[in-house]
């Protein structure tokens, strides 16, 4: 009986060690916005690349653009433009870690709208800067 339990415990250990940090992927967090863009408008006809870059690359009423910091390269690294802080590609194909993580995508796209828009994003508006950033490669 000792000798199964033991076994048991292995092999759930095994099982554990194997499976990988639950990770969302661009893809994840890309479909999580989808759901919410249909709730807030129910016309919703998909994420544009496009204007993804438009708005990345834009500014929308106040100084600051998302390029501003992150430059119109997502591939390139960025810097921050009160601090300096040099700042890790967006585009997940250079960037293995970026958007892996819906709580850091969830901080940043609100931080990072309010100072761009003064506002939060819309999900939409969250969904086409993604799409773009993912058509990066």
């Amino acid at each position: 009986m000792l000798r199964t339990h033991y076994w048991q415990a292995v092999a759930v250990c095994a099982v554990l060690i194997a499976t990988p940090a639950l990770a969302e992927t661009p893809q994840d967090i890309l479909d999580g916005f989808t759901v919410e863009a249909k709730t807030e408008a129910p016309d919703f006809q998909g994420f544009d690349a496009e204007r993804g870059k438009l708005f990345f690359n834009n500014t929308h009423g106040n100084d600051w653009s998302c390029a501003t910091c992150h430059t119109s390269n997502p591939a390139a690294l960025g810097k921050h433009a009160k601090t300096d802080k040099v700042i890790e590609p967006m585009a997940p194909a250079v960037n293995a870690e970026r958007f892996t993580d819906l709580k850091k995508v969830n901080k940043w796209f609100k931080r990072n709208c309010s100072d761009v828009l003064d506002r939060e994003c819309t999900s939409l508006e969250k969904g086409d800067v993604l799409t773009y950033l993912m058509a990066i490669k």
